[in-house]
């Protein structure tokens, strides 16, 4: 690896302390960095993001790094995060442990591991990508929404809920987690279905093949009322759907590649998240 990609967030790292630090250790090893520019928002802007480099630094959190494994989608370029948030599950090379982190990255010393995404395409077209989850949800005032849900062009149920979370392995501990919905080993390929406060008294999550098609449908709204839904990607990027609106969810061709470094395992840091550590 010679050419790294610097992401940081700024409200973890202020003043840019780590992130010098970092850029100080990859060069005085002979590589090159390239900052990431951002908008007035703090987001990325994609444009700016060089055609060509080895890997992706990403200092912050979970969140940061789930924000530019959209952005590197079908580059297959590997991307380490440096941790500043509370104990996560993708960013795991912790401020304390940078030195040794990126001797073992910069010798070789480390895996690579594939995780499944998704994309959702509205009207025809891809509009984006995910690697925790897609939420269609309502949108507006606080109602049940009716979602038909087919796989395969079959359909599978109807519900009547506060939305609909299809979730990958990654996002299995995220919002399908606090929705109730299963913990699955962050390398499988599978997809997750946890209905929002489902209207019923089955509402349990269905987990299907990876290689499935899924359909979600708006349904029609009580008393003639038009029905509208909001579908969102990790959490960002919202669009809205309205009454007789689809959305069709399939594995994304690409997996994002998340470097490995610590001999720390999903399951102990299950437990430590489960511990409250």
């Amino acid at each position: 690896m010679e050419r790294f990609f610097i992401v940081t967030n700024d409200g973890k790292d202020q003043g840019q302390k780590i992130t010098e630090r970092i850029i100080h250790i990859l060069e005085s090893s002979g590589k090159t960095c390239i900052r990431c520019r951002k908008d007035e928002d703090k987001k990325i802007i994609r444009s700016s993001i060089p055609q060509e480099f080895d890997c992706a630094v990403v200092i912050g959190g979970d969140g940061t790094l789930i924000e530019v494994a959209r952005a590197l989608h079908g580059r297959d370029i590997p991307i380490l995060g440096i941790n500043m948030g509370t104990l996560g599950y993708l960013a795991e090379v912790e401020v304390n442990h940078i030195d040794e982190a990126l001797k073992r990255l910069l010798s070789g010393e480390y895996a690579i591991e594939d995780r499944m995404m998704l994309e959702g395409s509205l009207g025809g077209a891809v509009r984006d990508v995910a690697l925790n989850d897609i939420v269609v949800a309502r949108n507006g005032d606080l109602r049940l929404i009716h979602f038909k849900l087919y796989v395969n062009g079959e359909l599978l149920n109807s519900y009547e809920a506060d939305g609909m979370i299809i979730s990958t392995p990654t996002g299995s501990t995220a919002y399908n987690l606090s929705a109730g919905g299963p913990i699955v080993e962050p390398t499988a390929a599978m997809i997750v279905i946890t209905p929002i406060c489902s209207h019923a008294l089955n509402t349990s999550s269905i987990v299907l093949s990876a290689e499935d098609e899924l359909i979600i449908e708006i349904g029609k709204g009580k008393h003639g009322r038009l029905e509208e839904a909001c579908i969102a990607f990790d959490g960002a990027d919202t669009l809205t759907m309205t009454e007789g609106d689809t959305v069709t969810i399939r594995r994304a061709a690409s997996a994002a590649k998340i470097v490995k470094l610590s001999r720390v395992s999903f399951l102990e840091t299950l437990r430590r998240k489960m511990k409250g550590n």
